[in-house]
């Protein structure tokens, strides 16, 4: 079963945003590296669920997007010396980090199957 990024008030998910502040022209370096950690270990941490990276247009900033079933799940996550590891080479490319835990309090989305005039 492939989970995708949802946003939906009703469900009980914690949701980190993270904001990478990165020199110029290291941005992919960062996308790069937070992708293989996904795949080599967060995803295998228990309670993951999905996580998303967003590259700035102005090449200055990476957006994590990601969702656990909990924040005791994202919590028991970043105890985990092999994800801490990670976390540590983001750090050396990265010139600012500020990780945040969210939860969705309001969701707005288009009405299915209404077109919008212009």
């Amino acid at each position: 079963m492939t989970v995708t990024a949802a946003i939906d008030s009703s469900r009980p998910v914690a949701t980190l945003i993270n904001v990478f502040t990165v020199p110029p022209g290291r941005q992919r370096e960062l996308l790069d590296l937070l992708a293989h950690a996904t795949e080599a270990t967060m995803k295998h941490q228990p309670g993951f669920l999905c996580a998303n990276f967003h590259a700035s247009q102005d090449g200055q900033r990476v957006i994590n997007y990601a969702q656990w079933e909990s924040e005791d799940h994202y919590w028991a996550m970043r105890a985990n010396p092999e994800a801490q590891a990670h976390m540590d080479q983001a750090a050396t490319i990265a010139t600012d980090i500020q990780p945040r835990l969210f939860t969705v309090s309001s969701h707005h989305p288009k009405p299915r199957g209404k077109h919008q005039g212009v």
